[in-house]
Order: structure tokens, then C-alpha cells, then sequence
């Protein structure tokens, strides 16, 4: 009864002070932050719940030039897929077989892991798509206007064929089943709701802060922003000034996901942000409880680990 009681009164104290919390599915779990700190909550092939919870203190902490906007925004797109990354590391020890050896990725390992998947993705994303734009360009011309207009077409195409080809994968519906849990608990946290999987249920698994509408604003964003690169030079330089710029790229699109989820009851805004929500569609599935109760229980392990500090700038 008690550890009940100091679980609401945490959460009523929280919600008070305007703490904002963020996660990321993993494997069999996910990862819930709170602006200082972490935890991870995973399912493992016995039933049980296993924890891992650590504190993190802020960047801006020790280098206050990190808040300004925009710069923000990039120092937490990559601070996020450095956790997110351990985060999937111990979620993939936890989800085997307990038969199975374990195998902790060394930092340097994990650094590898992490250049790899973010050259497969500026590959993938960035760089294909102007490629195959300059193939094109005897059919649709040298306007500049159009050149970037079509690059931006061919971005999101890829982008979208990427995320309805992942999410035929079983395995990957299940991480879209703790996606949705995860969203379905930070709602349910914002509204003040004792967190049981019965309330959480009722919320609804689409949330505007999440990095999939953060990924599809940012295929946009890069449309206006790749403009600026002169026409006339030639593609290595265009796709190495698509690298240097990504920071920029994912720094306004930060602030806009940030204003957007401040301001997502005016009809104006919930009509710019509804392509992303819509595709929220494809990356979350309907949890079920247990799946709920992972996700419950990775929040509140995150809050009590944060203590009383709190902050505003984290992305679902």
C-alpha cells in the first residue's frame, strides 16, 4: 500500500513541476527517460521484468551553450542515439534465451555500431536521393526549384518504402507494439493518470513529440535547407554539404517538434502535424498488457531515478 501511495504521490509531484519524459522501443521493452535520467525495462523469456536504470546528467550542464536553440536540437538528436543504442544493447542481452551467453558491446564497438547505421541512413536518405535527382535531370531541367523539388519527393518516397518494408518484419511489429505502449504511458503520465495498464489503455498509441513525425519533419525541412547549396557544384560537394548541414537540418526540425507539441490544440497546427501522426500509424501497434506493464514500469524507475529535477527538452 505504501509503495502504491509514494507511486502516485511521485507522479502527482512530477506532473506538477512540469517534467517532461520521453522513450524509445526497444527489444522485448523500452527505454523511458526523464531529463536526468534513465531506465530501461525489458521482458524477459521467463516473465519477469528486468530493470536498468542510471542517471544522466544534461550536456548543458557542464557546456550552457548547448540550450541555445536550434544547436539543442542537434546535441539531442545524436545524445539520443547514443542511448538508444545501449539501450538496444542491453534489451538484446536481456531478450535472449537465459541459456544463452551474454555479450555487452564494448564503447568502441558501440561507436562502430553507431557510425555504420548513421552512414546507412545519410546513404539511404540523403545521398541516394540526390543521385538518382541527377540521373533525372535531362528529363525535368535545370531549374533549381524543381531539382530540389523532385530530390525532396524521391526523400520521403524512400523514407516511407523504408518504414512500410520494416514493418512487415514480425519482429519489428513487436517493437512497434512497446512503441505504442510507450506512447499510450506518456500520455496517460502528461494527463495525471495513476499509471495501470487499464488507464494507460484508454490513451491513444499516436503522440505529436515522436521521432517518427521528428524523422518526417526532417525529410521536409531538408527540402527548404538543401536549396541554399549553389546549383553549379558539383555532386561531391552537394552531397558533402548534405552531411555538414544535417545538425542544421535536425536542429529547426527539434524546435518545430518542440512547438508543435506546445501548440498542437490549434487547428492550424493539428493540420500540419497530421502526416506525421498518420504515420505513427505504421511505426506503433496496438500493446497489450503486458507489453503496457513493461512500459509502466520503465517510466517509473526513469521518474524516481530523475528525483525532483526537471527540464523540457526531450522528444518521444
Amino acid at each position: 500500500m505504501m509503495k502504491r501511495f509514494r507511486s502516485i504521490l511521485l507522479q502527482v509531484l512530477l506532473v506538477a513541476e512540469r517534467i517532461n519524459v520521453g522513450g524509445q522501443a526497444v527489444l522485448e521493452g523500452v527505454m523511458m527517460r526523464a531529463p536526468r535520467a534513465m531506465a530501461i525495462a525489458v521482458r524477459r523469456p521467463s516473465g519477469e521484468i528486468s530493470v536498468k536504470r542510471e542517471e544522466v546528467p544534461p550536456l548543458s550542464e557542464r557546456f550552457p551553450i548547448v540550450k541555445l536553440p536550434i544547436l539543442r536540437g542537434a546535441v539531442a538528436l545524436f545524445t539520443s542515439l547514443i542511448m538508444g543504442l545501449k539501450a538496444l544493447n542491453f534489451s538484446a542481452n536481456e531478450a535472449l534465451a537465459e541459456e544463452e551467453e551474454k555479450e555487452e558491446l564494448s564503447s568502441w564497438a558501440m561507436g562502430g555500431t553507431m557510425a555504420v547505421a548513421l552512414g546507412f541512413g545519410i546513404l539511404l536518405f540523403f545521398i541516394l536521393p540526390l543521385y538518382l535527382t541527377k540521373l533525372l535531370v535531362p528529363v525535368i531541367g535545370q531549374s533549381n526549384i524543381v531539382f530540389n523539388l523532385v530530390d525532396g519527393i524521391i526523400r520521403v518516397a524512400v523514407f516511407l518504402l523504408y518504414i512500410v518494408s520494416i514493418s512487415r518484419m514480425s519482429d519489428i511489429q513487436r517493437v512497434f507494439q512497446y512503441h505504442g505502449a510507450e506512447h499510450k504511458t506518456i500520455f496517460a503520465f502528461e494527463a495525471g493518470e495513476e499509471l495501470t495498464a487499464a488507464a494507460v489503455q484508454k490513451y491513444s498509441r499516436l503522440h505529436p513529440r515522436c521521432g517518427t513525425s521528428f524523422l518526417l519533419i526532417v525529410m521536409l525541412v531538408s527540402i527548404v535547407i538543401f536549396s541554399l547549396i549553389p546549383k553549379l557544384w558539383p555532386f561531391w560537394m552537394k552531397a558533402g554539404a548534405r552531411v555538414v548541414l544535417l545538425p542544421v537540418i535536425a536542429g529547426v526540425s527539434y524546435e518545430f517538434l518542440k512547438w508543435s507539441a506546445k501548440n498542437d490544440r490549434h487547428p492550424l497546427v493539428r493540420m500540419i502535424i497530421a502526416p506525421g501522426l498518420a504515420l505513427q500509424r505504421l511505426t506503433t501497434r496496438e500493446p497489450d498488457d503486458s507489453q503496457v506493464e513493461v512500459a509502466i514500469r520503465s517510466v517509473q524507475e526513469a521518474l524516481e531515478e530523475n528525483g525532483g529535477y526537471k527540464d523540457d527538452q526531450l522528444v518521444v
